[in-house]
């Protein structure tokens, strides 16, 4: 995490801290991450001075840790220290968001389906999120954690605010989105780019369009040949001589 940008999320939490909580109260919460309250905590007459002093000197990974349990947006050049959502923490995938409305699910995990072949696994928020986890910090995971996006264009999509911020943390983020048009058009700045039409094609058939895209696009080419290559040699090391 650069300088700036970690001084900016220690200046966030110190202010969420003492929004919330006591000096004593600071001090349990700081312990549960491993941080020490000031050595001389006498003459802080601020808890966010008080919050800044003791996390001056944590890891990024226990900021970034601290950030999400207390809800405070991170900063996206911190999303290399951000976990996975569960779905995958597993092998060597690409990692592709599908991001659809829930009544069009099925679709969704269709192509998650579809995709599994060719070593890329699909985030079907309304399927790969384990119940004990908070719905809304698993889907933030999975957006820092992405190699591209998928948006499902059936009808109703456009007006989801939660596929509209999905595609707006995609385009912040800069990674590649791919637009499959089923019942209704892209639109805002994603509808400049021109979409994948069903034509008629089960989920095997629209699979194979967007593995050739992921496969050539710039964005995503490299990524790909990447996990491409591991999964050869392992497939090659298992075979018996």
């Amino acid at each position: 995490m650069r300088i700036k940008q970690r001084m900016e999320l220690i200046d966030k939490i110190g202010r969420e801290l003492q929004a919330r909580y006591s000096y004593s109260d600071i001090d349990v919460f700081l312990r549960a991450f491993g941080i020490s309250p000031p050595e001389e905590p006498i003459g802080y007459n601020s808890k966010w001075l008080y919050s800044k002093e003791a996390l001056k000197n944590a890891d990024d990974s226990i900021l970034i840790a601290i950030a999400e349990e207390l809800e405070v947006n991170i900063p996206a050049v911190a999303s290399f220290a951000v976990s996975p959502p569960e779905i995958w923490q597993q092998g060597d995938l690409f990692r592709l968001f599908i991001s659809h409305i829930a009544i069009h699910k099925d679709k969704a995990k269709r192509l998650k389906g579809a995709l599994a072949p060719f070593h890329i696994a699909g985030f079907v928020a309304h399927e790969d999120i384990v119940p004990t986890r908070e719905w809304q910090k698993e889907i933030q995971r999975a957006l820092f954690t992405m190699d591209a996006m998928l948006t499902v264009h059936t009808q109703g999509f456009s007006e989801s605010v939660w596929t509209q911020q999905e595609i707006g943390f995609a385009l912040g983020r800069g990674v590649k989105i791919i637009s499959l048009r089923m019942d209704e058009d892209p639109r805002g700045f994603i509808s400049k780019d021109q979409a994948i039409l069903r034509r008629g094609r089960d989920a095997n058939g629209v699979a194979q369009e967007i593995v050739s895209i992921l496969t050539s696009d710039p964005a995503t080419k490299a990524r790909m040949a990447e996990i491409k290559a591991k999964h050869q040699q392992i497939e090659d090391e298992e075979i018996p001589f």
